[in-house]
């Protein structure tokens, strides 16, 4: 297939992992990059070895087929609808949209405009989460009754440049991490009917300890700890913790309870890790996930963790969907469906009650065995 041209707008921390995934992919190619900072898209340029240009010029160059969104998550929205009115493709970063009123209206434009709009997280194509995605499907756990979800941590300031928007509206752990876990849910279990929630904020303001700005003070606007439930159509009941207020803990990670054994998922921050399951109450053993692709590990985490990393895969999807006109997995409706389900754990705690989800999604098809981004030509049974 003829590799689609793409640009991206947001020259931040995470366009990096874009541009690295760009660069191995026989399917895309980066013909530029966007900031409103000129010297970050400058910076970039020659490093990945593309064009710095402003947003008027990389959204009117005919070449260019589809444009990443790495803005701020405040910013998504109207980037989005610009991207779009420029008659080109969308692939955002998550969260799709801060405000859940403009998911519908940005999906319908893409639609009138026979257009795609396609959003991270893209994790759950990796081996690991695949792995899951196969042993649920083929009944080794039996039916799916519940899981437990827990995301726990200190938060960003210690390690980003620039942590504040973290904690600004469209922030928080639910709409930053969130969305990793939430995707992978919906990937294993289908779409979720009902939450609930109580969420709390343990610091009104923060302090930046990492590079220039360390010693900096800054204030929270949003919540750090949420406790919640998720009622899956299916009937499972999903327990959900999400904290950035937390030093450490020995819960951290993904959990699926069915009538015949429980599973392990890996975290889905990452493509790959080793699943686990346990039957009738066993001993736990890992699934195989060599036959998968997508879950070498291929760099080194801040941890000093060798990890799996394929950010862009799902753009690649994508950029395949458009060629020969099939579905994508890492959909605009998937990331509008995950971004409900997380908006709700907020009204839900402010309204005291539980939260229908009025939108539905079908899960994405699964992964075929293979090495590569090849195995993404031919789409996987649902």
């Amino acid at each position: 297939m003829k590799p689609a041209t793409i640009g991206i707008i947001g020259c931040g921390v995470i366009s990096d992992a874009y541009l690295k995934g760009a660069a191995r992919s026989p399917f895309v190619n980066v013909k530029a990059v966007s900031d409103l900072r000129a010297a970050a898209a400058e910076e970039k340029s020659r490093l990945y070895g593309c064009l710095a240009l402003t947003l008027d010029e990389l959204l009117s160059d005919p070449d260019i087929e589809i444009v990443v969104n790495l803005t701020i998550p405040a910013a998504h929205a109207e980037i989005d609808r610009k991207i779009l009115a420029a008659g080109k493709h969308v692939y955002s970063e998550k969260p799709f949209v801060v405000d859940i009123t403009e998911a519908q209206p940005l999906l319908d434009q893409a639609a009138r405009q026979d257009l795609r709009i396609g959003c991270a997280p893209d994790t759950f194509l990796g081996a690991g989460h695949q792995a899951c995605r196969r042993a649920i499907d083929q009944g080794t756990i039996g039916r799916v009754i519940g899981g437990s979800v827990t995301i726990a941590t200190r938060g960003m300031e210690h390690w980003h440049p620039d942590p504040r928007f973290f904690y600004k509206l469209g922030g928080g752990p639910h709409f930053d991490i969130g969305p990793y876990y939430i995707t992978q849910l919906v990937n294993l279990l289908g779409p979720v009917t009902s939450v609930s929630a109580i969420t709390t904020r343990a610091f009104e303001t923060r302090t930046i300890t990492s590079e220039a700005l360390a010693g900096t003070e800054f204030p929270v606007e949003v919540p750090t700890t949420i406790n919640g439930t998720l009622l899956f159509a299916s009937g499972a009941n999903v327990a959900l913790t999400m904290s950035w207020d937390v030093y450490a803990t020995r819960k951290a990670g993904i959990e699926i309870y069915g009538t015949e054994g429980s599973l392990f998922n890996p975290d889905p921050n990452f493509f790959g890790g080793v699943p686990e399951v346990s039957v009738r109450g066993g001993a736990w053993e890992p699934l195989p996930i060599d036959d998968l692709p997508f879950g070498v590990p291929n760099r080194t985490n801040r941890a000093g963790k060798e990890v799996a990393d394929y950010r862009m895969v799902g753009l690649v999807d994508m950029a395949i969907g458009i060629r020969d006109r099939g579905p994508h997995r890492a959909s605009g409706a998937l990331a509008a469906h995950v971004q409900e389900v997380l908006t709700a754990l907020e009204r839900s705690s402010e309204q005291r009650a539980h939260i229908e989800i009025v939108s539905t999604v079908e899960r994405p098809a699964v992964v075929g065995s293979g090495a590569g981004e090849e195995v993404l030509l031919t789409a996987g049974p649902v």
